[in-house]
């Protein structure tokens, strides 16, 4: 006999927007019961013509309801946090009290913006009151959600004689995290399904911003969020995966290099390893060069750069000070775009306090192999982040590669020497070499070949996602689709329905996907943006960057972290204090040992939507 359990199917948008429109809504109706909002509302109804009287309820009601559908769009239903959902209500009434009572409103009547504490004190009513709304309007949005999910609980077939059925997922990056939430959310009311993530990382890293801490712009646990907290119905170890034994369905882990192997049995396994730093071979570049992979990277890299100001401030071997100033990024993509502006932002808002260190020194340099940067955009979008940071200072070579890394240079492949202490790597990424042991198919670069619904090849319990994965365009002929986080995010919420799918006996569905839009900060509060076709530079483009990042990060404490850290940034220098010992000198050591850490947490091409 098979036995029966209970799931709960993930919430579409449609149906988070139909909720908060109507929370929107029962928020107005609270707040006019206690505040007697069409007073409040009168002056808006007569600056707009209309009648005080018959109007101001109405606008008030149409403006909580559109208000409803925002805040459903920004935060979404995440189960089990309904003191999360009240308190971003609450933090969104915040904002609305800044952008209507003491913007808009006053616009409206013919004043401006009120910004002053005294007016901003006359206003306080109706913070409160929109502190009201939004507590109300996120409560109910969390309940009606609820009430939706236990509408759409579904019966699934469980497993014969009832054993557990075990997912295992190797990695915690976007794939794999994503692919265990979704997971949670459908097998949340059945006991029978266990679900276990294996990382060497405890946190899920939010790669887009990693560029940030590298350049002291934000603080490194702002913008990473523990597995565990993130997923609360999903057994976490913390281990190094030693073997996958497909014949036997057992994974092989151990949790410290004192401990013995643990084995993990498993009935479908989940892939998402994503992808570490290939160095293509090139002498001293493992040894020498930085990477930007994970929070330790970015932690180190900072640090060395202090350390060689603080060098530099003090040095007098002029060829030595002028390595110490000169900051190399290879790769012209995403990552080594953000990375050279924002290594230029960093040295040069700390420079006032190295007085013995002028600007005309420093020197920014970007290494290409392409004839432009940015391929993956518009020629005139690349041509325009080009022309941007070559007016600030940088220096491009374009149509050049890294042939060599030495403690004092860099060897380019027309042999030219470029003297520094700093290389940042970004020009290459490989599949994690764990895939390198299994008995499957895999394309030159070692990722997984994957059929549309996720599975590996010749496989129909192992699943694939991610920079680990080559997954056909469904789409397209012959194309495949590209390793970016927005990809890998949604791959692990196929992956795991198709997974659910299999036990209730459904059709698995092909995973489909076309990229929302691509965002690239060029610091300077300047940026690019591609987004559905429509192409934006400069300052709207640098606002709608950050806007965009900030609505993804997970949980409302990271986004008013990282909120507060822009805001500080606005007004002070970035820090300078080194967090750890460090020389200004490539500590080969710790990065030879690049390739034994876990890269698992961040998929190569970083941008998402």
């Amino acid at each position: 006999m098979s036995t029966l359990s209970r799931t709960t199917r993930a919430i579409p948008l449609r149906q988070n927007l139909l909720a908060g429109a109507a929370a929107g809504f029962a928020g107005g109706l609270v707040l006019a019961w206690t505040t007697h909002a069409q007073g409040y509302m009168s002056a808006v109804a007569a600056a707009a013509g209309l009648h005080p009287e018959s109007a101001g309820i109405a606008l008030h009601l149409v403006a909580s309801t559109l208000m409803g559908l925002g805040f459903a769009a920004i935060f979404r239903y995440q189960p089990y946090s309904y003191a999360a959902m009240i308190s971003g209500g609450m933090l969104y009434g915040l904002l609305w009290w800044i952008v209507g009572p003491l913007t808009l409103q006053p616009l409206l009547i013919g004043m401006g913006p009120t910004w002053s504490i005294a007016e901003a004190a006359a206003a306080f009513p109706s913070l409160v009151g929109l502190l009201l709304y939004g507590g109300v309007t996120g409560f109910c949005f969390y309940g009606l959600l609820r009430l939706y999910l236990r509408g759409r609980a579904v019966a699934v077939p469980g497993v014969p004689g009832g054993p557990r059925w075990r997912v295992v997922i190797l990695g915690g990056g976007f794939g794999g995290v994503s692919a265990a939430q979704r997971l949670g959310d459908l097998f949340s009311r059945d006991r029978s399904i266990d679900v276990t993530l294996v990382s060497q990382s405890n946190y899920l890293l939010f790669t887009p911003m990693l560029a940030e801490v590298a350049s002291s712009g934000l603080e490194a646990q702002h913008i990473s969020t523990p597995v565990r907290a993130a997923l609360p119905r999903t057994r976490f170890r913390r281990a190094e995966v030693e073997e996958v034994d497909t014949l036997s369905q057992v994974v092989r882990i151990r949790t410290s290099a004192t401990a013995s192997i643990e084995a993990l049995p498993y009935n479908d396994l989940v892939l998402a390893l994503g992808a570490v730093p290939s160095f293509h071979g090139l002498p001293g570049l493992e040894a020498y060069a930085f990477t930007l992979k994970s929070l330790g990277d970015a932690v180190r890299l900072r640090n060395h750069v202090i350390a060689l100001l603080e060098r530099a401030d003090v040095e007098a071997d002029p060829e030595e000070r002028r390595r110490q100033l000169t900051f190399v990024v290879a790769g012209g993509g995403f990552a080594g775009t953000e990375m050279i502006a924002e290594l230029f932002d960093l040295v040069h808002s700390v420079l006032r306090y190295f007085p013995r260190i002028p600007r005309r020194e420093l020197r920014f340099v970007l290494v290409h192999s392409g004839e432009r940067i940015l391929p993956e955009l518009s020629g005139d979008l690349a041509a325009y982040a080009q022309r941007k940071l070559e007016s600030r200072g940088v220096v491009f070579c374009l149509g050049q590669r890294v042939a060599q890394l030495t403690p004092e240079h860099v060897v380019l492949s027309d042999r030219s020497h470029l003297d520094t202490r700093t290389l940042v790597w970004t020009a290459g990424n490989r599949p994690n070499p764990l895939l390198a042991d299994l008995p499957f198919e895999r394309n030159r670069a070692g990722a997984l070949v994957v059929e549309p619904t996720l599975q590996v090849k010749g496989c129909s319990n192992i699943w694939a996602v991610g920079d680990c994965a080559q997954i056909p365009d469904f789409d397209g002929q012959g194309t495949f689709y590209p390793p970016t986080a927005q990809h890998a995010l949604r791959e692990g919420r196929v992956a795991a329905g198709n997974i659910a799918a299999q036990l209730q006996r459904r059709r698995l569905r092909p995973f489909r996907f076309r990229a929302i839009g691509t965002l690239v900060a060029l610091g300077h509060r300047t940026a690019v943006a591609q987004v559905r076709g429509l192409k934006f530079s400069g300052f709207f483009a640098w606002f709608l960057w950050r806007t965009v990042y900030l609505s993804k990060l997970p949980g409302l404490e990271k986004k008013v972290r990282v909120a507060l850290d822009w805001g500080i940034d606005f007004f002070f220098p970035r820090d300078i204090v080194l967090t750890a010992d460090t020389f200004p000198q490539p500590v080969g050591d710790a990065l030879a040992s690049i390739s034994g850490r876990d890269h698992s947490e961040m998929p190569h091409s970083q941008r998402g939507g």
